[in-house]
């Protein structure tokens, strides 16, 4: 029995391995470039080889490839949900050339990491997206994602993570301004200044001492 040769615009996921790494890097830095933040980026393929591809890799990659050619790619890692009491798979960064969208590279990378998920019996799958990048936004939401509204991502950079270790782990107290210096104050001096100032009240003539044994008239 023959089998058929797979078509050369056939679309494959497979997980990267060391070998990968250039195009790992290649892929990630047009997601840079697509999402406005290629000056931002502070790694280099040494690093990401070291770190996805050595003996303690901290990420997963899969990639996309339309026959031999890599068209797109996912990164993720799993996380874990105490609430749930299951892992979660969270995507940092999924991304498909601009000229191979809209061609089904982005929901066979997003399905192969729903498969993972299952397999490695995940509550949840979650991934953040820039509030300007609706079509992607809308994409997902076809899928059956939604929006966390309700939650704000939090962050601290390497400087702040730093000055947080080396700290008594008391935090900063809230500044406040000095009592008077307000605006509310400032208002009130002005107000004082242009009103005019009240006149000193006369003193009041003192009565006549009135003689003894005499008192108001009556008018019985």
């Amino acid at each position: 029995m023959t089998v058929p040769a797979p078509r050369r615009d056939a679309l494959t996921v497979r997980p990267a391995t060391a070998r990968d790494s250039g195009v790992v890097w290649d892929l990630l830095m047009g997601l840079a470039v697509y999402e406005r933040l290629r000056r931002q980026v502070e790694a280099t393929p040494a690093r990401l080889r070291r770190h996805g591809f050595g003996p303690r890799p901290y990420f997963k990659t899969l990639i996309c490839r339309r026959g031999t050619r890599p068209i797109g790619i996912a990164v993720y890692f799993l996380t874990y949900s105490t609430f749930m009491g299951r892992p979660s798979l969270y995507i940092e960064d999924i991304f498909v050339l601009p000229a191979e969208r809209s061609r089904g590279a982005g929901t066979t990378l997003l399905r192969a990491l729903a498969r993972i998920a299952v397999r490695e019996r995940c509550g949840r799958m979650e991934w953040s997206v820039l509030r300007w990048n609706r079509p992607a936004i809308g994409f997902y939401r076809r899928l059956g994602a939604r929006a966390l509204d309700e939650w704000v991502q939090m962050r601290l950079r390497p400087r702040d993570i730093r000055r947080l270790a080396s700290s008594d782990g008391a935090p900063a107290p809230e500044r406040r301004r000095p009592a008077g210096r307000g605006r509310s104050s400032v208002r009130a001096r002005r107000t004082a200044a242009r009103s005019p100032r009240p006149r000193p009240a006369r003193p009041r003539a003192r009565p006549r001492p009135r003689p003894r044994g005499l008192g108001r008239r009556s008018h019985s």
